[in-house]
Parts: structure tokens; sequence; C-alpha cells
């Protein structure tokens, strides 16, 4: 069998200017999923070339579900002390809580300082320091290659977050473990799911394609039980289309008589929400959680997905 040769494409061949073509390219929606992926958190455009007083950051953006700001610095060329320092104040000008760094090479020393950084801010500051490669099979259009040389620590970023002098309870410890394990057996087993990095907490959220909207799976450890619902943050008007279809979304669901419909007319949220027991102590049990959560969540995408068209013309 022939193997074919991977080459390496020059970046300046193919984005020959860096606002113009690259950042561009970049804005695409489906180019800001490659980048999603890669660093494990969801992100969503808000504004290309944002202004910061003087200046301008290539790409703001927002993180799906939590709208947390993200800023996006974009250099085709090896690392400098003039960019960081322009990261460090678009970061304070805006502020960000995610701070992106993507570059063709970086140096040992720029590295270092990103993981400083990461060290010694809160879970609140989150530098991420990605190069960017082009690489071609033979003759083969380019495929951009994202790599995350320098990331948050995420257990250590909880740990510092969590209670008195950076003191982690036992709860917060196994929700983030119980999370960790999840996310790491569903892109094994339902990678549709595209699940973000998780945090020392009893919700994750789950982007279905809306702004409006998304799923929360929930584990309950006090109350012994594992949920998925749908979250509607502001909008006691889709809640309301979405319960004049409430018998066809319960049987598309498989659901019938389980759901929860909780309009909570004292908050501006609403859920749609089932549970099912489980025993969080008990970690032998947590894969038979997984199947659930992850079976559950990827059929409420698919059910209200279908629904939505039918809700709004009601």
């Amino acid at each position: 069998m022939k193997i074919a040769k991977l080459n390496k494409v020059e970046l300046r061949g193919h984005w020959t200017h860096e606002a113009r073509d690259f950042t561009k390219w970049l804005s695409e929606p489906e180019n800001l999923e490659l980048l999603s992926d890669e660093i494990g958190v969801g992100i969503e455009l808000v504004q290309v070339e944002a202004n910061v007083g003087r200046y301008n950051v290539d790409i703001l953006a927002k993180e799906e579900n939590t709208s947390k700001k993200i800023i996006i610095e974009n250099q085709l060329e090896t690392t400098d002390h003039s960019h960081l320092g322009q990261l460090i104040t678009y970061a304070a000008g805006l502020e960000a809580e995610y701070i992106i760094w993507l570059v063709r090479e970086a140096r040992e020393e720029h590295q270092e300082a990103v993981d400083w950084l990461n060290e010694h801010t809160d879970e609140k500051l989150n530098f991420f320091l990605v190069v960017v490669e082009l690489w071609q099979i033979g003759n083969s259009d380019p495929a951009v290659k994202f790599s995350v040389v320098s990331r948050p620590n995420d257990w250590k970023k909880t740990v510092m977050g969590s209670g008195v002098d950076g003191e982690q309870s036992e709860t917060k410890s196994m929700q983030f473990d119980f999370w960790q394990k999840l996310r790491e057996y569903a892109s094994r087993q339902y990678p549709e799911l595209k699940l973000r990095k998780p945090a020392a907490q009893h919700w994750y959220d789950i982007s279905i394609g809306r702004s409006d909207c998304h799923v929360c799976l929930t584990v309950l450890s006090r109350e012994d039980k594992v949920g998925c619902e749908l979250y509607i943050p502001n909008s006691k008007e889709l809640f309301a289309r979405l319960r004049q279809q409430k018998n066809v979304i319960e049987k598309d669901l498989g659901l019938e008589g389980k759901i929860d419909w909780q309009e909570l007319p004292e908050r501006k949220a609403s859920r749609i929400r089932t549970f099912v027991p489980f025993d969080f102590d008990d970690d032998k049990t947590w894969e038979k959680a997984f199947q659930w959560l992850g079976q559950t969540a990827i059929t409420f995408k698919k059910t209200f997905s279908k629904n939505w068209n039918q809700a709004s013309a009601t």
C-alpha cells in the first residue's frame, strides 16, 4: 500500500495578510468550532477588530451558554513581548475571562509566561497559547491544525477558586471528578455532544446551537439523583410555546409523564427537566449514570430541535 507524504505548508503562503485573510477565515463559525474543539471552550463570535481604547483586538467572542468574554489575538509569526503585553491590555480593557493567543511558533519564555499567568490567577482568568499549522497530503488542499502548548490547569483553577484559603470541599472535588470522567466517557461513546471543560459545580451546560436556551445536566448529591433539562434563561414566551407541544415533546423524548415543566414565575429562567435515582457516593455506579446522561442529552437535543418550528407556528 502506498503511503502519501505529509507536507507542512507555510502559513503566509496561504494567509498573506493576517487581518484580511487569517482573522477573516477564523471568524467563520465552522473555523471557530475547530478552535473550540481543541481548547474545550465553546466560542461564539461577537465582533472582529473590537475596539479597546486606542487598540483593536483581532476577535472578541463569548463563551456559549455563559456569555463570558473571550479575546483572540492572532500572530502568524513567532511570539514576542509586544503581543503578550497587548493580550493583557485587551483582557483588562474588556474584562475577558478567556484569553487566546494564536501563533506560528511559541518561544520558550513566552510559553513560560503564559504558564505563570495560569498558575497565579484564579478560575476567572484562563490563558491559552495555541500554535497554528497547515498540513497537506500530496497535492491536497491544506488542513489547519491547532495545538495548545499552554492552557489552564483545570483542577488547580478549581481548587484555587473554591472555599476559604483555596480549600476544596469533598463534594466539589467529586463534582469536578464526575464531570471530567463524563467528558472522557462521552468523547468515546457520544462524540456528537462535544462537551467543554468542566467545573466543580452541580451542573454541566451543553450548547444546542441557540443563544436563548441550552441543555443542562445536573447531579444532585443530597437528593441522590442525576438529571437532564432544557434550560431557558430569559424567555417565558419560548417556554409557553414549547409547553403547548407538551404531549408531542414528551412522546418524542420517550418520557411521557416523567417531565417536570417548571415555568418558575418568580424568576426569569424556566426549565423542562427529568431525573433518575443515582448514588453519587458510589463511583461504581458512575458509568451507568454517564450512559443515561449521554443518551438523554442527545435525545433532548434532537427532540427540541425538531419541535422549534412546530412550537413557533403555534
